[in-house]
């Protein structure tokens, strides 16, 4: 299973020393960048979660492609 876990920069070191004491754990800390990239792709997926409950109205495709 994988996880993300958001931490506070100034008790990340603390959380990644105690996470790698454990054997059945890896770590891997993400670019500045990839982690813009991800948490982009989350708040895509929950809009796209609103939009088909109803909870949120889409846009055509056109003014998308006009935005580009």
């Amino acid at each position: 299973m994988k996880l993300l876990v958001e931490v506070k920069d100034e008790k990340a070191s603390f959380v990644l020393e105690v996470l790698k004491n454990f054997k059945f754990v890896k770590t891997k800390e993400l670019t500045p960048y990839k982690a813009a990239v991800l948490e982009g792709i989350k708040e895509a997926v929950e809009e796209m979660k609103l939009i088909k409950a109803g909870k949120l109205k889409s846009r055509p495709v056109e003014e998308l492609i006009n935005e580009l």
